[in-house]
């Protein structure tokens, strides 16, 4: 017998199994919420799909033959394993468990995330976090992760997004380099500047908003020292 011609048959052996335990078409009837006629009937069906006969009935008691012994001596560990799985599945509904993979930028996973997890986890000890800090926009589908804290204003439109919070960004120089560089008083001017450019930022770009309209200074035929 198929696969395919064997998935129907497994409510019905479950069944069988029923009944090895019960001995009984009436307790085994009130066990799964159906009658004892219907116990009856699948049995047989059972019995004809097998070509063999499975139950041993009498006037005062219910028994396996030899074959429906196998049956349920093969069967009755599989349905306890499925049964198992199923609860442990349900339980993760009420209290959560299982690996949460997460990746987030460098700099906010040291300084905001790593300090929650342990209070995190304490709170949900079932609970394993794989966390991965990268400035890199990661693939989630791809790269099996669950989760991804990104400083962006346009997320995928192919995930759900939330706003944790607003961040931003300020150019800092020291008072001895503007002394003697000059201060610039232009995005454009940085181009005459040395500028450390993060070496996690893979377009060498610096990007500088003003209203809706965007100005973007590349590095290119500038000084630059760069900052790993």
């Amino acid at each position: 017998m198929s696969t395919d011609q064997l998935f129907p048959l497994v409510a019905d052996l479950h069944l069988l199994t029923v009944l090895a335990a019960t001995k009984s078409f009436t307790e085994t009837a009130r066990r799964l919420g159906t009658s004892k006629a219907s116990v009856s009937m699948r049995i047989t069906d059972l019995e004809r799909s097998a070509g063999v006969l499975l139950v041993r009935r009498t006037t005062r008691s219910v028994g396996l033959t030899e074959a429906g012994q196998l049956l349920v001596t093969d069967m009755q560990p599989a349905f306890e394993r499925i049964s198992g799985s199923y609860s442990a599945a349900r339980d993760m509904v009420g209290k959560p468990r299982g690996l949460v993979r997460v990746t987030a930028p460098v700099a906010l996973g040291r300084q905001h995330l790593a300090p929650c997890i342990s209070t995190f986890l304490n709170q949900f000890p079932d609970i394993h976090i794989e966390l991965e800090l990268t400035d890199r926009f990661v693939n989630l589908a791809n790269e099996g992760f669950d989760l991804a804290i990104r400083h962006t204003n346009a997320p995928p439109e192919t995930h759900v997004a939330w706003v944790l919070c607003q961040t931003r960004s300020v150019l800092v120089a020291s008072a001895d380099y503007l002394a003697r560089r000059g201060t610039p008083a232009h995005p454009s001017d940085l181009t005459s500047h040395d500028c450390m450019l993060y070496l996690g930022n893979p377009t060498g770009r610096w990007t500088f908003a003003k209203d809706t309209k965007r100005k973007t200074t590349e590095r290119l035929s500038v000084d630059i020292r760069r900052s790993s």
